[in-house]
């Protein structure tokens, strides 16, 4: 099992940014597991459905919402267990609660994992 905080939330005006981490913790082979997991962000502003973000795999590669593509940048350090949202120039329809969200790839039987979620504010 695995356990998932997130951090760098925050208020910030139009054009702002901020960077959000999420970092694994639990059992003693953690870090093997997390290096294999589909790690991603979502977001959930209010009355609307949670939406993907970004994911990145455990070999790196990347997916983005056309949203926010060519503007965040997922990334992730697997020595350390946590996955990085960078996000420049943020927009006021950019609000929305983060989530991190763990997968299990393809062909390995695994539970996901979902973070506690950190408030992105946009506003002027």
């Amino acid at each position: 099992q695995m356990q998932f905080v997130e951090f760098g939330g925050g208020s910030v005006q139009p054009g702002g940014s901020l960077r959000l981490s999420c970092t694994a913790s639990g059992s003693p082979d953690s870090g093997g597991i997390f290096a294999i997991y589909i790690m991603g962000w979502y977001r959930q502003a209010p009355g609307k459905q949670r939406e993907l973000v970004a994911h990145i795999t455990g070999s790196g590669v990347t997916h983005y919402a056309a949203s926010v593509k060519g503007r965040f940048d997922i990334s992730r350090d697997n020595a350390k267990n946590t996955v990085y949202l960078q996000m420049p120039d943020l927009k006021p329809e950019d609000t929305a609660v983060y989530y991190c969200n763990a997968d299990p790839p393809p062909g390995f039987v695994g539970p996901r994992y979902w973070g506690q979620g950190t408030q992105v504010n946009v506003s002027s």
